[in-house]
């Protein structure tokens, strides 16, 4: 596919965030699942209650603009994905397994926010503010999710794997 104005690379980007969205939906449940932490388990299951949220809102500006969501793999998640996939299939200990899942999740959370900024920003330079609007809501919980992942780190996952090493080489 060419891009020749930046309103195809606006639909190229919305389709792309389109299908890391629904990467990520299939694969919260796994990442859930193998949290130790009830906080953090709980924190994947609202992101997989947000994020089908955040699919919605994209279909919502696919409407607005006249154009399909389908119609693009998201290499980057899947790349993100497949990582985080290997990290459940290796032999760690829970509170390090934790902290390596709020690491994994945290660089999802990156990735989101990059594309919906970006997206964001294209919108508005185009004059879509209503899109604009839309995409500024997602991005606005995307970054919400990444501080509250932030702060369950520091308070709690990463405080638990530092004494649970500690206490393994005394």
């Amino acid at each position: 596919m060419k891009i020749t104005t930046l309103e195809g690379l606006l639909v190229d980007e919305l389709q792309d965030v389109y299908n890391a969205e629904n990467q990520i939906i299939k694969a919260l449940p796994n990442l859930a699942e193998a949290a130790e932490s009830v906080d953090l388990r709980s924190a994947f299951r609202a992101d997989i209650e947000q994020t089908e949220q955040h699919v919605q809102r994209i279909e919502q500006i696919c409407k607005l603009l006249d154009i399909e969501p389908n119609g693009k793999k998201c290499v980057g998640m899947e790349g993100l994905i497949t990582e985080s996939m290997e990290l459940l299939n290796t032999e760690i200990e829970p509170d390090l397994l934790d902290a390596a899942l709020i690491g994994i999740a945290q660089r999802i959370k990156h990735y989101k926010i990059a594309a919906y900024g970006t997206t964001r920003a294209h919108a508005r330079q185009l004059g879509f503010i209503n899109v604009a609007n839309l995409l500024d809501q997602t991005l606005e919980d995307e970054k919400k999710t990444d501080h509250h992942l932030t702060e369950l780190a520091e308070n709690r996952v990463n405080v638990e794997a530092a004494m649970g090493h500690r206490i393994s080489m005394i």
